[in-house]
């Protein structure tokens, strides 16, 4: 049985004498808004299962100082939209151990689901998740419970033994590298600065084309996140990409192309016009170009580029996805400059023999 904690006293109690090392999780919704709504926070500790409700006026503070504890070590199942979820409840994580990573470092395969994982290390049968449940919705069903506890009562069984077959086979350290650097990300969270790239149907526009649509697209993030909204309702790509390409004469064309935008109010589309219609200055002139179409040149370079990636994945017996993913290849061929993610043990690994294949 689960404990449901709604109180400053209970959640206190609860974490007095927390463990050096607790399992978590979190229920959010995520539908009309541009950040997520925690609903739920599952915490294993001391071989016991808590529920806390963010939806009622509980204090974080005590649990956000057990997490940003480096002492203690937090253990969570492909954390990285829950810890953004935990960051509206003023919660971060000191250290991490992400069961996901340390299955793929364990030689189990990557990108597990915990159900996977949990069959494959613990022997037991989950049920099927409540991928569609309102956890906003108060009370929970006895399902909603249930699958809410089994998210972390495997935790410390996952955790000890994942710990010890990633340690057996020399990967602890580069563990606990990718787990901090997934923290990192987290606590960094940035708007991307240069969204445009993303959309490679306006490769070949002009160079003022693509720097409007990244002003619009950063507009777009920006506002989004202030009205709490999800940004395709304030402003989708094949809209985005419609007025970056035929700028509207005024307001009342703006209005009419963009019928229909949910989050698109009367103050959001007067600063969306002033955006289109302000000329390109300095902020504007580091726009990066959208990668063309590759060449035949660049595709035997990716190629060749991924054979080195599958020939240390072999060598170090690990999953190629983990190593390096074809976007870092792709990015490290248009821009000649050696990605951040791919620093680290990475680097040690992969740097030399990437860079030798890069055409001239």
């Amino acid at each position: 049985m689960a404990d449901w904690i709604a109180r400053d006293d209970a959640l206190t109690q609860l974490l007095a004498d927390a463990p050096d090392t607790l399992g978590l999780d979190t229920e959010f919704m995520r539908t009309n808004t541009w950040l997520p709504r925690l609903a739920l926070v599952q915490a294993e500790i001391g071989g016991r299962i808590a529920l806390l409700d963010p939806t009622e006026p509980l204090d974080p503070a005590p649990l956000a100082a057990v997490l940003a504890d480096p002492a203690r070590t937090i253990v969570m199942h492909s954390a990285s939209e829950d810890l953004e979820a935990l960051a509206t409840w003023s919660c971060s994580i000191a250290t991490l151990f992400d069961t996901q990573i340390a299955a793929a470092f364990a030689g189990l395969g990557p990108g597990l689901g915990y159900q996977k994982l949990v069959a494959q290390i613990a022997e037991v049968e989950l049920p099927k998740g409540e991928t569609r449940s309102d956890w906003l919705q108060r009370p929970l069903s006895e399902r909603q419970l249930e699958y809410a506890a089994q998210d972390v009562v495997y935790l410390p069984h996952l955790h000890r033994e994942l710990s010890a077959r990633v340690a057996a086979r020399g990967y602890a350290a580069w563990l606990a590298a990718d787990c901090a650097r997934m923290l990192e990300r987290a606590r960094d969270r940035e708007p991307d600065p240069q969204p445009q790239l993303a959309l490679r149907g306006a490769a070949g526009w002009s160079s003022a084309q693509q720097a409007l649509l990244r002003r619009l697209l950063r507009w777009r993030d920006a506002t989004a996140r202030a009205i709490d909204r999800p940004r395709g309702w304030l402003l989708d790509d094949a809209h985005a990409l419609d007025l970056a390409a035929r700028p509207p004469r005024d307001g009342e064309e703006l209005a009419e192309r963009t019928r229909g935008l949910r989050a698109l109010r009367s103050a959001q589309r007067a600063e969306l016009l002033e955006q289109l219609k302000t000329p390109l200055g300095e902020t504007d002139r580091d726009t990066q170009p959208i990668p063309q179409a590759l060449s035949n040149r660049d595709k035997h370079a990716i190629a060749a580029m991924k054979e080195v990636i599958a020939e240390r994945a072999r060598t170090l017996d690990l999953p190629e996805g983990l190593l390096c993913a074809r976007r870092h290849l792709e990015s490290l061929l248009a821009t000649r400059q050696w990605p951040s993610a791919l620093d680290g043990w990475r680097r040690e690994h992969l740097h030399d023999a990437l860079l030798a294949r890069l055409p001239s």
